[in-house]
C-alpha cells in the first residue's frame, strides 16, 4: 500500500480535486485505491454523494476507539466505481482538536489503521482540512510522500511557506523525513499573475516544484455535479491531461523511491 497525502494550508487550492482526479486514475488503471477524508466539511465525502451526517460509523471513530480491521472496513463506504472507496468525514472531526489536542499517542491513529488494512489497497490519497491540528499532523505522519497543490497566486504562496514550515517541524519530532511534490494549480496562462507566481515557485523550490501544471478547467466543476471523477466524465480535458503527466510523475518517483 502506498499513501499519498494531499494538504496545503490554504484552502481552496485544489486538494480535493487533486485527491479525486489522481484516485480515479489510478483506479483506471486497476489500482484499488481509498480515499480518506479528514477534513470535517467533508467536501470529498459529498462528492460522490455520501451524506456523511448519516453516517454511524467515520473517520472520527478511529480517534475515539481502537478499530479492528474489520471495524475499519466497516466504515468504508463504496462509490460508483468498482475500485474506489472512501473512508468519509464527519463533522465530529472538528471537535478532535479540542478533545484530544493535548492527548499522547495521538498522531499516529490514521497510520496504525491503515497499516491494518494494507493488504486490501493499493493507493490510498488522504485529503486534509486546510488547518494545522490533529487531523493533518495524522494524514502528513501517514503518508509516503505529501502532494502539495498551490494556486498559483501570490496569496497561495505566502500559504505554501506555512505548509513548509509544519513539515519542517514535524520532520524534527518525528525524525521522518517528508517526501513531497508541489503541484501549480488553477493556472491560468492569460494572467500575469499565474505566470509571475508559477516562476516563483520555480524559483524557490526548483527541486520539489513539478514541472508541470494543472490548468483551470471548468470540466472539474461539471464533473462534480456529476458525481464523477474528472477522468471518467472529460478523459481528453486539459485537466485529465494535467493530471496524467502529474501521475506518471509521481508514479516514476515511486520507482526512484523503491
Amino acid at each position: 500500500m502506498v499513501v499519498w497525502t494531499v494538504a496545503n494550508q490554504k484552502g481552496g487550492v485544489g486538494k480535493t480535486t487533486t485527491t479525486i482526479a489522481l484516485g480515479g486514475l489510478l483506479a483506471e488503471q486497476g489500482n484499488k485505491v481509498l480515499l480518506v477524508d479528514t477534513d470535517p466539511h467533508a467536501s470529498l465525502s459529498y462528492y460522490f454523494g455520501i451524506e456523511s451526517e448519516d453516517l454511524d460509523l467515520s473517520v472520527y471513530n478511529l480517534f475515539t476507539q481502537v478499530s479492528s480491521k474489520e471495524e475499519i472496513l466497516q466504515s468504508l463506504c463504496p462509490t460508483l466505481y468498482a475500485n474506489i472507496d472512501i473512508l468519509p468525514a464527519t463533522m465530529g472531526l472538528a471537535t478532535l482538536d479540542r478533545s484530544l489536542g493535548a492527548k499522547g499517542g495521538m498522531g499516529l491513529v490514521l497510520k496504525k489503521a491503515m497499516q491494518k488494512i494494507s493488504d486490501e489497497y493499493d493507493y490510498v490519497l488522504m485529503d486534509c482540512p486546510p488547518v494545522l491540528g490533529v487531523l493533518m499532523v495524522n494524514a502528513l505522519a501517514a503518508s509516503d510522500r505529501i502532494i502539495v497543490p498551490v494556486q498559483t497566486e501570490f496569496l497561495a504562496l505566502k500559504g505554501l511557506d506555512r505548509m513548509m514550515n509544519t513539515m519542517e517541524i514535524m520532520q524534527g519530532e518525528q525524525e521522518k523525513l517528508f517526501k513531497y511534490t508541489i503541484v501549480p494549480t488553477m493556472f491560468d496562462k492569460r494572467t500575469k499573475a499565474s505566470i509571475l507566481s508559477y516562476r516563483s515557485l520555480q524559483e524557490q523550490y526548483p527541486e520539489q516544484v513539478w514541472s508541470g501544471v494543472v490548468p483551470i478547467d471548468t470540466n472539474f466543476r461539471n464533473a462534480s455535479t456529476c458525481k464523477q471523477v474528472p477522468s471518467d466524465y472529460a478523459a481528453s480535458s486539459r485537466g485529465v491531461y494535467a493530471y496524467r503527466n502529474l501521475l506518471n510523475h509521481l508514479l516514476e518517483l515511486q520507482k526512484v523511491v523503491k
